[in-house]
């Protein structure tokens, strides 16, 4: 069983209109409500892949509601701790004119600490049936940064396989915990190390660092030009072959979910980091967010090359 955590949790709605003009009233031509969340968006991908999957975090109010019974089409299997304040919406609008998206991301409820301990009970009895944990996204207001940091400790005194995908000081007091994996973007794996990494080769012992540092793979986001792949098995770099784009949001995620699934399966690195770029390109070949078909990824799959760096 794959358990994704998403602490803040939302619906996202995706909208579609023609020419988008700030200040003016803009016709919206069609719109789409999925539930959402970083996590959510590994979850679904996972669970289309045909993985058993458990989705946790936090929701609250209808809102809330809403986001689980979303869930039950995808055959997921919602496992949150809940609050009284209403989950939060994200919007993103898709401009069909100029193919530009525009998002608008609420913050979200304000959680205790009271609220936080509840959900670590909760967490400890979840982990004991995954074979992988993936927390991913921002957290809600009232959370410091030491948040996955104590998740990623429970995971591993539970000694199971755990990936950790966010940003800024989450992310900084995260990896202090030793996740299994991270996915930093090039800016982030900067932040973590202080390396320029105005090349390949920089980015490449930025991500050798932290491997030293406990981060059993690192494997970084390098846009358009694919990603890197850093383990004891070795380094390795992911091409993608040139695809139409239609959604990009989320493409990450969906590459996370196939982190996960190669690790759930015991599959070499470079077979984990192949399946995890063609599940990633193939989402973005699709509208609505962490989403993908299979026959597109089964295309994709061979054409994906894996070059072994080191």
């Amino acid at each position: 069983m794959i358990l994704t955590v998403t602490l803040n949790a939302a619906i996202d709605k995706r909208y579609v209109v023609d020419d988008f003009k700030v200040g003016e009233v803009n016709r919206v031509r069609e719109c789409t409500y999925v539930p959402g969340g970083k996590g959510l968006n590994v979850s679904k991908p996972a669970s289309i892949y045909g993985a058993e999957v458990t989705a946790t975090g936090f929701v609250g109010g209808h809102a809330g509601n809403y986001i689980e019974d979303a869930l039950k089409p995808f055959g997921i299997r919602s496992a949150f701790y809940h609050v009284d304040a209403e989950s939060r919406s994200c919007i993103n609008i898709w401009d069909e004119v100029n193919h530009v998206q525009t998002e608008f991301l609420e913050p979200g409820f304000t959680l205790t600490e009271e609220d936080f301990k509840g959900f670590e009970e909760k967490f400890r009895e979840l982990v004991k049936d995954a074979s992988v944990v993936a927390m991913s996204g921002s957290v809600p207001k009232g959370l410091d940064g030491t948040a996955y940091q104590r998740l990623v400790k429970i995971v591993k005194d539970a000694g199971k396989t755990v990936i950790l995908d966010t940003s800024g000081k989450l992310l900084e007091d995260g990896i202090k915990a030793a996740p299994t994996l991270i996915k930093p973007n090039i800016d982030e794996i900067r932040m973590l190390t202080g390396k320029h990494c105005d090349d390949i080769n920089d980015i490449i012992e930025a991500a050798k660092a932290i491997h030293a540092g406990g981060v059993e793979i690192v494997a970084v986001s390098l846009g358009a030009d694919g990603s890197l792949a850093v383990g004891e098995e070795g380094i390795f770099r992911a091409v993608v072959p040139k695809i139409d784009a239609v959604n990009t949001v989320g493409c990450g995620d969906s590459m996370i979910a196939g982190f996960a699934l190669g690790l759930s399966e015991g599959l070499s690195l470079e077979e984990t980091l192949r399946r995890a770029s063609a599940i990633s390109a193939a989402a973005a070949m699709r509208e609505e967010t962490g989403f993908f078909v299979m026959e597109d990824m089964e295309k994709l799959l061979p054409k994906i090359e894996i070059q072994k760096l080191g």
